[in-house]
């Protein structure tokens, strides 16, 4: 490739304006076993917007087209998502999150916010035809990771019920849908009435509650995508051998701990991050079901893309906030 239209990360920092730039530039040949996607949407994660801040990045691969999410037409012209996660080749590790050496695009390799992108031709899933480009462009962080958090390591089960905190979010809208979809009882906690609102009549919540208010009684499970105070909270209401995974940390680190209560009951306390690439498959074939929607929240064009991040930063958006790089 000579030369990719794209949306650089130039210089961290608040403004996307001044931190991202627009345009076309040479890059560096692929390996030979990478593949070259023509993209067709992409999507915003909080990834992106604390990189494009300075955060978890490495200078010396300035500039860098950012993103990893995304979907669109490979060489062949197939309909592919985009696994956004890159492991070591000379490792061989059954889980990919569990690969020290693991990075995602963006971290000093070009990702989706651009026309094309160059990929190993590993990271390619199949598009179900019944998934919409910006569906499918929604799936490989934010939703991956809620798949992750809910069926494999919070092991829900039909008939269960799950709190999830953090209504409205990438991660957390995910996983309500997705619980709900397992057929469990889902309630969820928000920062505002009207946001917990929103989970009950958009994403079929069961029931919506803030951080001030009681539950109704003790659950099986927990998926805290906020951090900070949500911990504690969600210790409190976990039944006995009840399981919490934690997925994000927005609010901070979690205040000190009711370390008898953990033991005493038998709490699991479960770390979780993004999935593999035979969980993303699984995941974008449960997206076609009917019964299951992944809520968007605003499209804006690629040449449009300080308006994303305003809006992904906002911390209005409910849902994802789709790029569409046609």
């Amino acid at each position: 490739m000579t030369g990719v239209f794209g949306a650089r990360l130039t210089a961290p920092g608040p403004d996307p304006a001044r931190a991202v730039a627009l345009g076309s530039a040479p890059v560096a040949d692929a390996p030979t076993d990478w593949a070259t996607v023509r993209m067709r949407a992409a999507t915003l994660n909080a990834s992106d917007l604390a990189t494009m801040a300075g955060h978890g990045f490495d200078a010396a691969g300035l500039p860098t087209i950012l993103g990893s999410d995304g979907a669109g037409i490979d060489a062949d012209g197939n309909d592919v998502i985009i696994y956004p996660i890159l492991t070591d080749p000379n490792r061989l590790v059954e889980d990919p999150m569990l690969d020290p050496g693991l990075q995602m695009l963006s971290q000093g390799i070009d990702g989706t916010f651009a026309e094309t992108v160059r990929v190993p031709a590993a990271n390619l899933v199949p598009k179900p035809a019944g998934l919409s480009w910006e569906a499918a462009a929604c799936l490989g962080t934010a939703w991956l990771t809620a798949y992750r958090a809910v069926f494999t390591r919070a092991q829900l089960r039909p008939g269960e019920t799950v709190v999830v905190y953090g209504a409205g979010g990438g991660v957390a809208t995910a996983a309500t849908v997705l619980a709900r979809a397992g057929g469990a009882r889902v309630w969820v906690v928000a920062r505002s009435p009207a946001r917990g609102a929103r989970a009950v009549d958009e994403l079929d919540a069961d029931a919506a509650y803030t951080l001030d208010e009681s539950l109704p009684g003790e659950v099986d499970a927990v998926i805290d995508c906020v951090g900070g105070a949500t911990v504690a909270h969600a210790i409190r209401w976990l039944r006995p051998g009840g399981r919490l995974i934690l997925v994000g940390a927005a609010a901070g680190a979690a205040p000190v701990i009711d370390m008898p209560r953990v033991f005493t009951r038998s709490l699991s306390i479960l770390g979780s991050a993004m999935g593999s690439p035979a969980e993303l498959v699984r995941l974008a074939a449960l997206c076609v079901r009917p019964d299951v929607r992944v809520p968007i929240d605003s499209v804006f064009r690629l040449v449009d893309i300080h308006a994303a991040f305003e809006r992904a930063r906002s911390g209005q958006a409910f849902g994802k906030v789709v790029l569409d790089c046609r």
